[in-house]
């Protein structure tokens, strides 16, 4: 009677059959729900294909799509012919071409650049302004200006692709090439300087960058020191920045930055009015220290420092190529008060007003001047320097340090390097020349015999940019295959010339990885520092060296005055002649004569006095009396 009822196990299997298929119920309809969704979107996706279909009319319902990979102007493609089932080809030119520029702009740089390389078409559409400017905007979302030239926005963008600041240090274990923080904010990369403790990076809009060094962490969780790993805005609407110019970094203290500022008007007039300043920052805090405004009229492109901390000479170039100096006293810089400095026009400036300086370099105790026609002036202010770079004392006055001295050069100088008493020139030809001491081979001529003339470097031509240190020179090349390599010589101690620790008397190659785009160098004693920026509208381009000039023996000593060609000196004074004759008026075969006499192999002395007697001509043809000359003249 109180016995419970046991189920047989017939009925148990129909128990448990009867739950498995009410779970397998539930599963059925998350199943059931989920192919509902896909035939939803699948029948969007389809709805959308048709659409397309109806506006560009590719292809029927039928027929299969497929699109050209070349271009139709440019013949058949090769092995196209038609397969079963493939269905008839379509030009990539049925496309709109705002449909194809937008597909093309979302390709990395590099791929735009080859696809426009295959063929016509691609070459116009890869090189159209819209292309670009969508990938600037998105390489660069904050740049809100494309910038100048021809091509704004193409050149913006290759400018943002290609920046990049690479190091490799000489000194511990890991003795490879390594990149700097980049600046999201920065517009390309125009100018760097390395300074004790950071690097300074000015870019083509006139930010000026403060890529400072600190400790961070490392993915093993090791606290490292760190190379331009931070950056901060130092300052905006820089035109120009300079420090110490000697080659250790330990004596930039300050840098001074040549800027352009909004200054209110004078009182009673409203607006405000645009005025270069020179601001001297502490670099190892960025903090500004001294400001001197200049009159409105005045503007100016170039800065750069000569002499000792507290004899410091800044020299302005202004637009018109004159220079102005300023002596000031770098010890008493920190301390806050104001005073007045003169403002003075140099003695190069004064002496020669026809020259226009184009660009300067400068170290401790020496300028360099590289006018507008390529001719070179030198001030040398101490009688070592003086003896290193010429050979001799003959014509150096102690009391007149800033008397220019040209340099007697067979053609057009287009940049130069300063080193500490020695330097290196190339002319228009791609012609390497150097000129001072050798004690280490920093001139790279195979031996150790100083040079107190240009001398040319046989074996090394175009180069895209030249240093000058210490005791030893670096030059980057480019190859034939548009490859970069970085030849050094002189001293090697400290591992400054990667891979020939013992220096060498030639130009080698070093052993360092050269990015691709690298455009200027600068070596410390710690690291060696390549920038890279590729800008499409200003690169150094050379001309092929007259058939008159290209001799199978090595040219003579620059300042024989010799020449090895008379009917090639002919046949140049004739050309001359002709452009002499093509001039309209008086004066203008005048100024045709001054610059016939720069581009001339004349020695320093012949020049001025060719200048000179063109100069007295001038002012008598034009009915100036030519007054009395003064003693500087």
């Amino acid at each position: 009677m109180g016995e419970k009822a046991v189920p047989s196990p017939r009925r148990r299997r129909a128990a448990g059959t009867g739950a498995r298929e009410l779970t397998t119920g539930g599963q059925g309809a998350w199943r059931n729900e989920g192919r509902s969704r896909e035939g939803a979107v699948r029948m969007v996706r389809r709805s959308q294909r048709r659409k397309l279909q109806k506006f560009t009319g590719l292809c029927r319902r039928e027929e299969g799509l497929r699109v050209k990979r070349s271009c139709p102007s440019c013949g058949p493609e090769p092995g196209g012919e038609e397969k079963k089932g493939r269905g008839n080809p379509i030009s990539v030119q049925v496309f709109p071409p705002e449909l194809v520029e937008h597909i093309i702009s979302f390709l990395p740089v590099r791929d735009v650049v080859a696809l426009g390389q295959t063929c016509h078409y691609f070459h116009e559409v890869c090189d159209a302004e819209g292309v670009w400017r969508r990938i600037c905007r998105r390489l660069s979302p904050r740049l809100r200006e494309q910038g100048s030239g021809v091509r704004p926005w193409k050149r913006a963008a290759i400018l943002n692709y290609t920046k990049g600041l690479y190091f490799q240090a000489f000194g511990g274990r890991r003795r490879c090439l390594s990149k700097s923080v980049a600046p999201l904010l920065a517009h390309g990369y125009r100018r760097f300087l390395p300074t004790k403790d950071h690097v300074f990076i000015l870019d083509y809009a006139g930010t000026l960058f403060f890529l400072k060094n600190a400790l961070v962490s490392s993915t093993l969780g090791q606290i490292q020191w760190k190379r331009a790993c931070r950056y901060v805005v130092l300052c905006r609407g820089a035109k120009d920045f300079a420090s110490d110019p000697r080659c250790d970094t330990v004596y930039r203290k300050y840098l001074y930055v040549l800027a352009t500022r909004e200054q209110p008007g004078v009182v009673g007039t409203t607006g405000s009015r645009a005025c270069d300043c020179v601001e001297v920052y502490l670099q190892s805090s960025g903090q500004r220290v001294f400001k001197m405004t200049f009159h409105h009229s005045m503007s100016f492109k170039q800065i750069v420092l000569v002499g000792q901390e507290t004899q410091r000479a800044l020299l302005l170039l202004t637009e018109e190529g004159k220079i102005y100096s300023l002596v000031v006293n770098e010890t008493q810089l920190d301390q806050p008060r104001s005073y007045t400095v003169q403002l003075a026009l140099r003695k190069v400036s004064r002496c020669l007003p026809h020259l226009r300086v184009a660009c300067m370099a400068s170290n401790q105790s020496s300028t360099l001047y590289i006018t507008d026609q390529g001719g070179v002036y030198f001030e040398v202010h101490t009688p070592g320097v003086y003896r290193d770079l010429f050979g001799t004392l003959q014509a150096f006055d102690p009391l007149d340090q800033q008397m220019p001295l040209a340099l007697s050069l067979p053609a057009k100088i287009l940049f130069c390097a300063l080193g500490y008493n020695h330097l290196g020139l190339v002319d228009e030809f791609g012609r390497i020349f150097m000129q001072g001491n050798n004690r280490y081979g920093q001139l790279g001529t195979g031996d150790k015999m100083d040079r107190g003339e240009p001398t040319q470097v046989h074996y090394l031509q175009r180069p895209i940019t030249l240093w000058c240190g210490l005791n030893h020179s670096l030059v980057l090349s480019q190859g034939s295959d548009f490859s970069k390599e970085l030849l050094g010589c002189g001293c090697g101690a400290g591992g400054r010339l990667p891979g020939w620790p013992k220096g060498s008397a030639s130009f080698v190659k070093l052993h360092v990885k050269v990015p691709l785009c690298a455009c200027s160098l600068c070596s410390t004693r710690e690291c060696l520092y390549m920038l890279s920026s590729h800008d499409i509208e200003h690169h150094p381009t050379y001309r092929d060296l007259p058939a008159s000039r290209v001799v199978g023996t090595p040219e003579p000593s620059l300042g024989a005055g010799a020449s090895q060609d008379p009917g090639g000196a002919a046949q140049a004074c004739e050309e001359y002649l002709s452009q002499i004759h093509s001039c309209p008026t008086l004066q203008d075969r005048m100024e045709k004569m001054k610059e016939i006499v720069g581009w001339m192999p004349l020695m320093a002395a012949q020049k001025d006095f060719f200048w000179e007697a063109l100069d007295m001509l001038q002012r008598a043809a034009a009915g100036v009396g030519p007054g009395l000359p003064t003693p500087e003249s």
